[in-house]
């Protein structure tokens, strides 16, 4: 099966490739600009075409299409993006009116099947309704909205899978993880401070399968992809050892109402200097006190992949 990676060289969208690879397709990269690090990589595995999601129209998506049979999409903003306010039409032209215009032109080229990267904020949207994720946080909306304009625009004439994905530890060349600016603070005696509650996890090998299996089975559904779930004092454990803690690891409890006053704060400045984030920091605190788990859908060694976290960040921290 001949593949587009959206997004190929970043994150997620560099081991989709590999998977693609492992089992004997071929992929075609979209990268917005080259870098040094993943075109090495890919050289052997894949073709790389440089092009901005955002910008490319249904015909000019059809026209990269053609001869394709699968499309991955591992692009778009994730909700630490923190945009000009209004944060909506931003997430919007990020995450909901690339996929249409991809999926539309997908559709147009004959393409069979497409799977769309998504958040895992829109399963536990359907987990927990008490917690209104798409009344109250832009983020939330754009994913929901995500899902719905690609199988509009899908017409029934391909499979389109979302997967929705939760926190990923694993490490990708040349990218700094997400936690790389808190290693040094894990590593530390500083005291460890955890809300309550916790989040469902998965390593980037767990989600690279999970794509590429998506596409060869053609499946057309929301698809939550999780290997465990752990309460933040687990994960702050976990990632304190990974990165070298002092023997012994000790985490405090830290009071929801002392976690909320330090979120409202962080909204406060945002709103002065004219920014919005993508999930609102008025109700980010009961989020992150809450259960965001999910059923186990793999069972990858997260421990492993959490020290492989630590030591991309050790490789890519400034001045290293």
């Amino acid at each position: 099966m001949q593949v587009l990676v959206v997004g190929g060289t970043g994150f997620l969208g560099h081991h989709v490739v590999a998977e693609l690879a492992a089992r004997g397709h071929q992929a075609t990269v979209l990268a917005r600009t080259p870098s040094p690090h993943t075109v090495l990589a890919h050289t052997v595995l894949a073709h790389t075409v440089l092009g901005d999601a955002r910008r490319l129209t249904e015909d000019e998506w059809a026209a990269l299409l053609d001869g394709h049979q699968g499309v991955v999409f591992a692009s778009g903003a994730d909700d630490r993006t923190v945009p000009r306010r209004p944060a909506e039409p931003f997430f919007h032209e990020a995450n909901v009116a690339p996929v249409r215009r991809l999926i539309a032109g997908a559709r147009q080229a004959g393409c069979e099947r497409a799977v769309v990267h998504g958040s895992y904020f829109t399963a536990i949207h359907r987990l927990r309704p008490e917690l209104e994720l798409a009344r109250h946080h832009p983020y939330v909306r754009s994913r929901l909205a995500q899902a719905r304009a690609a199988r509009t625009a899908a017409q029934g004439r391909l499979s389109v899978a979302v997967l929705e994905i939760p926190f990923v530890f694993g490490a990708t060349p040349g990218r700094r993880p997400l936690l790389a600016p808190a290693v040094p603070y894990l590593a530390s005696r500083a005291p460890l401070l955890a809300p309550p509650g916790g989040t469902a996890v998965v390593t980037v090998g767990s989600v690279a399968r999970s794509t590429v299996e998506a596409l060869e089975r053609g499946l057309d559904a929301d698809l939550p992809v999780a290997d465990g779930n752990l309460t933040w004092y687990q994960l702050l454990i976990r990632f304190a050892a990974a990165a070298g803690r002092p023997a012994r690891i000790r985490v405090r409890t830290l009071p929801p109402t002392a976690l909320h006053l330090a979120l409202r704060g962080v909204g406060l400045g945002h709103r002065l200097r004219g920014l919005q984030g993508g999930l609102d920091s008025h109700r980010l605190a009961r989020l992150l006190c809450s259960e965001l788990y999910l059923e186990p859908t793999g069972e990858d060694d997260l421990d492993a992949a959490l020290r492989e976290t630590v030591q991309a960040s050790l490789r890519t921290a400034p001045g290293a």
